[in-house]
């Protein structure tokens, strides 16, 4: 099975490349990324490309998570909608193998226990002896149809 294919929109990028050697919300051009993706459900997709990730001293963890909010500023209200782990396999929740460069998708929906959260953003949790981390870029997308 081949790589799905995302539309980009720059509306929709949510990280751009940059080294994330603490944790930290996204950002893009230097400033907080938060999207207002409305007030309805929607189930999509961020599409993660990393392109560098540090586990040289095999404990450190990296956690990419989709946050929601009703609060435009992430000032309360904070919910996590989807979370992706990597780092080395040693501190890796389950003893998932060491990740590695590449593209990777996380699924989420911005609606958790009938709560409907309007604002999303990224935030990555960074956790080990880290020299210098992790960097990828990440967009949101629509799940492609079936």
């Amino acid at each position: 099975m081949g790589r799905r294919v995302y539309s980009f929109d720059a509306l929709l990028l949510m990280k751009d490349a940059g080294l994330v050697a603490a944790s930290a919300a996204a950002q893009v051009a230097s400033a907080a990324r938060i999207l207002d993706v409305g007030q309805a459900r929607i189930d999509a997709v961020v599409v993660i490309d990393l392109t560098a990730i540090e586990i040289a001293s095999n404990d450190e963890e990296y956690d990419i998570i989709v946050q929601g909010s009703s609060s435009a500023t992430f000032a309360s209200d904070i919910q996590n909608l989807g979370q992706l782990n990597l780092g080395a396999t040693e501190v890796r929740q389950g003893g998932a193998i060491d990740s590695l460069v590449g593209r990777y998708e996380l699924l989420f929906s911005n609606e958790q226990n009938d709560v409907v959260y309007r604002y999303v953003r990224l935030y990555t949790v960074v956790a080990g002896a880290i020299a210098t981390g992790i960097n990828y870029r990440a967009f949101m997308a629509e799940l492609p149809r079936m």
